[in-house]
């Protein structure tokens, strides 16, 4: 009896330590996904910011600037693109609407960001653009991969439509939680200016002709939940010039809107509330159960080889001595 429950016991440890593994390097990346549907948004506010006006094309200090980001999965377009890619793909379209303090338009910017469900990699396909202006993006955006490293990452800039290097600058602790801090400068670039402006009848062809120009720069900076890789808190100090040209008459430059851009409180404990439940699901599959598993293994391992000991007690017979014949005499 022993013996047998022995040998049913080694069958559940070579399948638990066998499972675990599986877990870790088969299930894992298949099963944690960005889901194709997803959608979600969130508030930025820049206070004390400093914003042109353009009726007399001069800057003025205004109490706020409301940035609205919103994301949208878009399952239809995924699903084409999938055919082809022989992958699972995200194609998410964003829109920045930017609002001032009267609650009027600012700008507008719309995106589509296609890109690999479980690696985060931007997928190139047709359709992959920012404010209508197609762009083939390198690096990420929005978000990082699961299991973020201590390391620089790529990181895509809409605005210059460029990629730069968005740096690692250590661990801190944000609302409870362990997050690594990254950093992106993008220096002074002329950029384009939106297609859709503020003042009716000011489009990006007509402000082209007055020979003035759009120069940006920012410093972005995202603290991270390393197992999901997403963003917990963001910020950027925002700059924007128009500079030369006619329409800035005999100035050389103006500032067109600067601010320090950051999350709103209502939106970071949302945040930080889904990304905690979120990071327990990544690591029941990345560590709980594959480790818990091949624990479970061994310690089943263990008691097999305690019955089968068990069950040869010295003394006893052989199973070949007990079936040896006895003499037979004349």
């Amino acid at each position: 009896m022993r013996r047998k429950a022995s040998l049913i016991l080694l069958a559940l440890a070579v399948f638990f330590a066998a499972l675990s593994p599986l877990l870790r390097w088969y299930a894992f990346p298949r099963l944690a996904k960005i889901p194709a549907g997803q959608y979600q948004d969130m508030v930025l506010e820049a206070k004390n910011a400093t914003l042109i006006d353009y009726g007399t094309m001069k800057a003025r200090t205004v109490p706020k600037v409301t940035v609205v980001q919103t994301l949208k999965g878009n399952v239809e377009a995924s699903e084409k693109i999938e055919k082809t890619a022989g992958r699972d793909v995200v194609v998410w379209d964003s829109l920045s609407y930017v609002q001032g303090p009267d609650g009027k338009m600012i700008s507008k910017i719309p995106e589509r960001y296609i890109f690999d469900a479980h690696s985060q990699e931007p997928v190139h396909a047709t359709g992959e653009m920012v404010d209508g202006d197609a762009v083939r993006r390198n690096g990420i955006e929005f978000k990082w991969p699961f299991l973020t490293e201590k390391r620089d990452y790529e990181y895509f800039d809409a605005q210059t439509r460029t990629t730069a290097p968005i740096h690692y600058k250590g661990t801190q602790d944000f609302r409870g939680l362990k997050v690594y801090y990254f950093e992106q400068t993008i220096p002074w670039t002329k950029v384009h200016f939106p297609r859709t402006m503020p003042v009716k009848g000011i489009t990006r062809e007509s402000l082209a002709k007055t020979g003035t120009a759009m120069w940006y720069t920012t410093v972005r900076k995202f603290w991270v939940e390393p197992v999901t890789g997403a963003p917990v808190y963001g910020e950027e100090i925002h700059k924007e010039e128009l500079r030369g040209g006619t329409l800035l008459g005999d100035r050389d430059k103006v500032t067109a809107f600067a601010g320090h851009v950051k999350m709103r409180e209502d939106y970071i404990e949302h945040t930080v509330a889904l990304v905690k439940s979120n990071r327990t699901t990544i690591l029941l599959l990345t560590s709980y159960l594959p480790w818990g598993f091949l624990s479970l293994g061994i310690g089943l391992l263990a008691l097999s080889l305690y019955l089968e000991a068990r069950s040869r007690r010295p003394g006893d017979p052989t199973p070949a001595e007990a079936a040896e014949p006895e003499p037979v005499s004349a």
